[in-house]
């Protein structure tokens, strides 16, 4: 396929490019570091001879990151489900907007899930640069069908490059036909009160063609709610959420980024369920008629309650609700032996965070939010 080269900087790689980036990354000491830590039992030789055989992407991901990740779901969580049964089409590319819970596996347990259903192809994901700390990392995601996402840049570079990434976004979805991933909001909302982001759907409308009504029609987008029974970063954003209160400017680093990702990856999960949305067209179509600062609040309200209201909810999100409340409002929703192990959950989360000056009033209350407000969003949702 001719892909312009204007795109160049930011798309996956082609199946051309391949060989030459699995030479780099075979000779990568770094990369094999990583390999032999995450997968000890296969020596790194054996690796190396498989990817090399692989053609395109999707054949990477199929052979290593599909069974990667089930491995991780055996480990480190209960089980996983993908409820794609509002997206009868399965060879119609579609674009996911889901809330953001986990840097790297929230587009990783889609795309497994995506496979498992019988779905023809896998996602691209957007993916933001400061995430991409080591040339390998950078190289990895976009073997795995990643485009970057440029962050830290100026209003007028921010404006070229959301074009560039709306026109690849469109090229993807018409032209390769490839689903593709975008969370509904720059980063992870710390205290899980999802909510789409108006510019998101700005950008995917400046590419395509026709309106902007036209622009979102072309991307056949599908709200998709993530529900996690618990966030490995938990802890992690809760302290995240002090340190900003109490330091003037705080911004966590590089090395917090990584730490994120590896106790994301690493740390228990409980319960994984993903459930999609039908696709918006039919509402957006309803739109025309509204203008454009109406059209974008009225499509980010919608896949606000879409998302909302196809949460599974756990015992802790509705333990978390009245232990937040000092109520017994959600009681029937859980046990008593429930809601215990959700407070020692909480408590012990507490004890992980090593900070100056630790408010543990306000850390569990941050903790306790996280899991509440899922249930709150669900419920008013549920009453729309």
């Amino acid at each position: 396929m001719n892909i312009p080269a204007v795109f160049n900087e930011i798309r996956p790689y082609t199946p051309e490019e391949l060989p030459q980036v699995f030479e780099e990354l075979i000779a990568d000491p770094a990369f094999q570091a990583v390999v032999a830590q995450v997968m000890p039992q296969i020596p790194f030789e054996q690796i190396a001879t498989q990817l090399r055989q692989c053609k395109t992407s999707l054949e990477v991901q199929k052979r290593f990151f599909h069974t990667l990740l089930h491995q991780l779901l055996k480990t480190h969580a209960k089980g996983f489900l993908l409820d794609t049964t509002a997206l009868p089409e399965k060879n119609l590319p579609y674009t996911f907007i889901s809330n953001h819970r986990d840097i790297v596996l929230d587009a990783g347990f889609l795309s497994v899930g995506l496979i498992d259903n019988g779905f023809p192809t896998t996602v691209e994901i957007a993916i933001g640069d400061n995430l991409l700390i080591h040339p390998w990392i950078k190289k990895l995601v976009r073997i795995n069908k990643s485009f970057i996402v440029k962050r830290g840049l100026s209003m007028r570079e921010v404006l070229e490059a959301s074009k560039l990434m709306s026109q690849y976004i469109h090229f993807a979805v018409k032209e390769k036909a490839e689903n593709v991933w975008i969370a509904q909001r720059e980063g992870r909302a710390k205290d899980s009160n999802d909510h789409t982001q108006e510019s998101v759907l700005k950008m995917l409308a400046m590419g395509g063609e026709g309106d902007y009504v036209d622009q979102l029609l072309e991307l056949h987008i599908c709200p998709l709610s993530l529900s996690y029974e618990y966030d490995p970063c938990d802890y992690l954003k809760a302290q995240e959420m002090q340190l900003k209160r109490d330091i003037e400017d705080y911004k966590k680093t590089q090395a917090d980024d990584l730490h994120n990702m590896q106790v994301g990856i690493f740390g228990y999960k409980g319960m994984i369920n993903f459930k999609a949305a039908p696709v918006i067209n039919p509402f957006v179509e309803t739109l025309r008629h509204l203008p454009k600062t109406e059209f974008y609040t009225q499509v980010a309200t919608h896949i606000d309650q879409e998302i909302h209201k196809n949460y599974i909810l756990y015992s802790g999100n509705y333990a978390a609700v009245d232990l937040l409340e000092d109520s017994n409002r959600m009681s029937s929703y859980y046990t008593e032996a429930e809601k215990q192990v959700f407070s020692d959950y909480i408590a012990t989360r507490i004890e992980m965070i090593n900070i100056e000056n630790k408010d543990i009033p306000f850390l569990r209350k941050a903790l306790l939010t996280m899991y509440a407000n899922p249930t709150y969003n669900y419920l008013k949702a549920h009453q729309a």
